[in-house]
């Protein structure tokens, strides 16, 4: 009987942590396509509740960072290849954002280079990049 316990007691924890991974997966899917659907609506106040606290109270949108967010209107959201591995719960993606300045009805793309890292506490992930800066190609 001794002899089995072992094994199956690993093969619990393997899929415990199977489990963890899933989880740790599907979150990061609904955060991304939360993050990615508040960016197209342009509610810029919304996608900062998926900043980084620590990152949010170090670098706090400022009434011009308000303004010029209220100036664009989101027309196009890519995510090329999608998120990427980059370490321990950490992943970074490569976003394409074409922006249309409402004033001028100029259209322009910037690239956002996003860096995710997730908190295994609250099992949520952080943008950890900000917000996307918008006032350079």
């Amino acid at each position: 009987m001794r002899r089995y316990l072992f094994p199956l007691i690993a093969l619990v924890a393997m899929l415990c942590a199977g489990c963890a991974t899933d989880q740790r997966n599907q979150a990061l899917i609904t955060t991304l396509n939360g993050y990615a659907n508040t960016l197209r609506w342009a509610d810029f106040q919304s996608a900062q509740q998926f900043v980084d606290p620590k990152v949010r109270e170090a670098n706090p949108l400022t009434s011009l960072d308000l303004a010029r967010f209220q100036q664009v209107r989101v027309t196009g959201y890519d995510e090329g290849a999608g998120p990427v591995p980059d370490g321990e719960n950490r992943v970074r993606q490569v976003v394409q954002i074409s922006l249309v300045n409402l004033n001028t009805q100029s259209e322009r793309t910037v690239i956002d280079r996003q860096s995710w890292r997730y908190d295994p506490q609250t099992k949520r992930w952080w943008l950890m990049s900000g917000l996307p800066d918008i006032t350079r190609d």
